[in-house]
């Protein structure tokens, strides 16, 4: 860009931006008019650019490039993309094909109104994440594969519920027979599985926990202006 096409940026573009950006376009999500200012800033930097690279820099008003600007601003165009794909674009928002949603969002109170429902606790549940169960049963049954036969009726006798002696009797081996199974099939799982598989499933799941320490946090504020 040459000095020119500069000072008719910052001396004839910005301020007309400045006046109609924060009447004329819309914030969508986050976005604040400082910010949509700052992107029609660049938006026009590079139309004003192309302009002189074609030659006519003096043919195109400084009025001009502002107004389509803005216009371009107005149907969601950004100074980092125009996409009308992705769901987080604010032309895909503008265009009500997508809309965004905060998790704090209050969607429902108490009858008595001193409760309140947030996003996350109608959306959130308590089970464990269905691909993580689907992934862990692929492994099992994986591993199972690699049992003997005598090995899988003793997993499934310790499954519901017996013991190590009624498994044996079921068997029709001795006691110690079906307790050495047991100590061998300890070992194929953490050899299959690893050394931290029973800290794996016992451990909550990173996202549960987050959101149970918002919670206390949300009761105990609630508490503090209670009292």
């Amino acid at each position: 860009m040459s000095p020119q096409a500069g000072f008719i940026l910052n001396d004839q573009i910005v301020p007309r931006l400045y006046g109609a950006v924060p009447r004329s376009v819309l914030c969508v999500g986050s976005e604040d008019p400082q910010e949509l200012i700052q992107d029609s800033i660049v938006m026009a930097a590079k139309m004003i650019d192309r302009v002189e690279q074609q030659g006519k820099l003096g043919k195109v008003s400084a009025s001009n490039i502002a107004y389509y600007t803005v216009q371009h601003m107005k149907s969601g165009r950004r100074a980092c993309g125009s996409s009308t794909v992705d769901i987080m674009s604010t032309a895909t928002q503008l265009n009500g094909l997508s809309k965004l949603h905060s998790l704090n969002e209050v969607v429902s109170e108490s009858e008595a109104g001193d409760e309140i429902f947030e996003l996350q606790d109608v959306i959130s549940r308590e089970s464990e994440d269905p691909s993580v169960q689907a992934a862990r049963n692929l492994d099992w049954n994986a591993f199972c594969h690699s049992l003997s036969k005598l090995e899988m009726q003793l997993i499934n006798c310790l499954v519901n519920g017996m013991g190590i002696r009624e498994a044996a009797e079921l068997a029709r081996v001795n006691y110690s027979t079906m307790l050495n199974y047991r100590n061998k099939i300890a070992v194929k799982i953490v050899e299959y599985m690893g050394a931290d598989i029973l800290k794996t499933i016992a451990e909550l799941p990173q996202w549960k926990i987050g959101l149970d320490c918002e919670r206390a946090m949300m009761a105990c504020r609630a508490d503090r202006r209670a009292n």
